[in-house]
């Protein structure tokens, strides 16, 4: 499988914003994650690193 799942670090916390995400796209309101089974969540993020084979995406708040 080659999903990832998000995580949102800020404060030094890390938390998850959606697991098996398939997709990632960048939209006017902010980053786009739909994962395998249709879920999707718009959050206003940037991306901060992506290891592919750890399967992690990391993202902090955009500010």
């Amino acid at each position: 499988m080659c999903e990832a799942n998000a995580y949102l670090l800020s404060d030094g916390k890390e938390d998850l914003v959606l697991d098996a995400v398939d997709t990632v796209e960048l939209t006017d309101d902010g980053i786009k994650l739909v994962n395998i089974f249709g879920e999707q969540k718009i959050i206003k993020a940037r991306i901060k690193g992506m290891s592919l084979v750890e399967h992690r995406i990391e993202l902090a708040p955009d500010i």
